[in-house]
């Protein structure tokens, strides 16, 4: 209902401006207009929007609440266009106006979607072209696994929020760039290499020559030797500044053990269905050196203990003095920080130096929140950020076992996400057979494989999108794979359930309703039981849904709406007939059940998950 609430609000403010012109026009001068404070209602018996300004205004015009809405009301009646638009309103309580959109316009946009792909979602690349420019770029930089290690659970959320949120900026027209920030430099290379020098020589010239688990197991015996033997300590850092100058023999070890590992990553991308481009921090090691100069130009380098530092603004220890961004440390070295900067300063430059970015959005958990805030306040201070650009850290919290403790295995190490997804997938499998038993039925190994694949992998993705990211969750198969509640099984199971209702429609009136372009269904859409108009105005939320989505970042709220949905339909086709029922009504209540169906598809798309024709 974006497009209604967008007029409505218009035609409020130009209400607001007749009846009082003096303060309207005040306003305006000031830079902030009258605002009618219009928002969806709270309740159905509300109508379908409030408009909450009068009690705002009140003390700015000298007037009752209920006398400036009762002015507001006056103009909108003379109105003809208002008229068009709206029942007539209602003032309620001390100043609250309710307001309810005319049937038959919602009917009108019900019917309109039915032929529309994006659903009444606007794209702002249409917006972009008719004021005669380009949609900024987006960057989502999200995932960011570490070379030499196995993605596992805690990679889970950063990769699935990320592509739930790289598809909702897709769909609205934004050109999105989604960065995989990999971990394929620094220290830890130069432990790696050193040890493999003397363990497994073979894995610095050969490709593979040392399976990627044995390569996780030589990584951490790496790092203990690094934290516990000087000597070694000293000698994987001469490893790194090799690597760092070029030294060939070390940078063709670097390239064997991060190819390996990136085919591995790839195997769980494409599972997912996740697209990412990488860009690694090697990437921003040749523009290091220009992050300290700019720093030292812009007045804002320090040098302390031998470390060039940027002294945070709002930011103080325990002792109370500023905390430092170190951006050099005293041995010459740089640190993530460093090329965290190095990649706002690229990300944000203009090309072809650049990508051009005007909204930068970092995807990881919640205990990186300070170092986030820490290199944005440095970098806004350098003045790399152009006008209206803006730096985002979305985060996240843990994944939980069902006691409420960071999820392990029964051995105690952090579960590796190709058994996660394996067990899903595999639990699901078992439950689909065992349904299958019990209802009698025979389907082919490839159906079963592929709704078993689906459905787990579907159920994955779900259970943390449906979460609100910012805290922690409990992961559970159970309770993810269950099909009541509000969990992939059961939106799925809906999905097939309402496309074989208008599918078995169109059967039986030999063909013909839901073509997919809104043919065969009446027009207009004639709907008179007050379950048909909760379901049509339920449907008309989704642009405002993606719209969230898109400003605050929570898929949370993309996932409720679409429960909500699936809810709301199933009320309406339990109590008023469709397949029985007369025409109109009958066609009428056939395109409720196509347009929830494709609402469901679409949304589900949006959050990454692949939807089915039966399960």
């Amino acid at each position: 209902m974006l497009r209604l609430a967008q007029a409505l609000d218009r035609q409020l403010r130009a209400a607001l401006e007749m009846a009082f012109p003096q303060a309207a026009a005040a306003a305006i001068e000031a830079g902030a207009p009258l605002d009618p404070q219009l928002a969806p209602a709270s309740k159905p018996e509300f109508g379908d929007f409030q408009a909450n300004g009068a009690l705002g205004l009140a003390r700015s015009l000298g007037l009752p609440p209920r006398k400036i809405a009762e002015a507001i009301v006056a103009q909108l009646a003379a109105d003809p266009a208002f008229a068009a638009l709206c029942l007539e309103p209602v003032i309620a309580g001390p100043g609250f106006l309710n307001l309810t959109i005319r049937p038959e316009l919602l009917a009108a946009e019900v019917r309109a979607r039915l032929g529309d792909p994006r659903l009444g979602v606007p794209s702002v690349a249409q917006d972009a072209a008719s004021e005669g420019g380009a949609a900024a770029p987006v960057i989502v930089d999200f995932s960011s696994p570490n070379i030499a290690k196995e993605m596992h659970v805690g990679h889970l959320r950063s990769t699935i929020i990320g592509d739930a949120l790289a598809r909702v900026l897709e769909f609205r027209g934004h050109p999105v760039l989604r960065l995989n920030h990999v971990g394929d430099w620094g220290t830890q290379f130069g432990m790696l290499i050193t040890h493999l020098k003397e363990v497994a020589p073979e894995a610095l010239t050969t490709a593979d020559a040392v399976d990627l688990g044995d390569l996780v197991a030589f990584y951490r015996e790496a790092k203990k030797r690094f934290d516990d033997d000087e000597a070694f300590q000293a000698t994987a850092r001469e490893e790194v500044v090799k690597l760092q100058g070029g030294d060939p023999v070390s940078l063709k070890a670097w390239g064997l053990l991060c190819d390996q590992s990136r085919r591995e990553f790839q195997k769980i991308y494409d599972r997912l269905a996740i697209r990412l481009s990488e860009r690694g921090e090697s990437f921003y090691n040749p523009h290091l050196e220009a992050v300290v100069a700019d720093l030292a130009a812009a007045g804002l380098l320090v040098v302390d203990q031998g470390a060039k530092c940027v002294f945070l603004e709002g930011v103080s220890g325990k002792e109370g003095a500023p905390l430092p961004v170190i951006v050099q440390k005293s041995d010459g070295g740089f640190n993530y920080a460093t090329t965290d900067l190095a990649a706002i300063r690229y990300r944000l430059a203009p090309a072809p130096g650049g990508d051009g970015a005007r909204r930068v959005i970092y995807v990881t958990d919640a205990g990186q929140a300070s170092h986030f805030a820490g290199v944005f306040q440095v970098a806004r201070r350098a003045g790399w950020l152009p006008a209206g650009a803006s730096l985002e850290h979305v985060p996240f919290g843990l994944v939980q076992g069902e006691d409420g403790k960071k999820l392990k295995t029964r051995a105690g190490d952090t579960v590796r996400l190709r058994d996660l997804l394996d067990e899903a997938v595999e639990r699901c499998e078992a439950d689909l057979r065992r349904r299958l038993a019990e209802e009698e039925r025979t389907e082919e190994e490839a159906f079963i494989h592929h709704v078993a694949t689906t459905v787990g992998l579907a159920a994955v993705k779900y259970a943390d999108l449906s979460q609100n990211r910012i805290t922690n969750y409990q992961f559970s198969f159970d309770r993810m794979l269950a099909l009541q509640g509000n969990t992939a099984p059961y939106l799925l199971y809906a999905v097939v359930r309402i496309a074989g209702i208008a599918r078995r429609g169109g059967e039986l009136a030999g063909g013909g309703l839901g073509d997919g372009q809104g043919g065969g269904f009446p027009d207009p859409l004639q709907f008179s039981e007050p379950q048909e108009w909760a379901l049509v105005r339920d449907l008309l939320k989704f642009d405002a849904v993606v719209a969230e989505v898109e400003t605050d970042l929570l898929p949370n709220r993309l996932c409720s709406y679409l429960f909500e949905l699936s809810q709301v339909f199933n009320r309406f086709y339990d109590q008023v007939p469709v397949l029985k029922a007369e025409e109109p009504a009958r066609g009428s209540r056939l395109a409720l059940c196509r347009l929830t169906a494709d609402t469901l598809k679409l949304g589900l798309g949006l959050l990454g998950i692949e939807t089915l024709e039966r399960m």
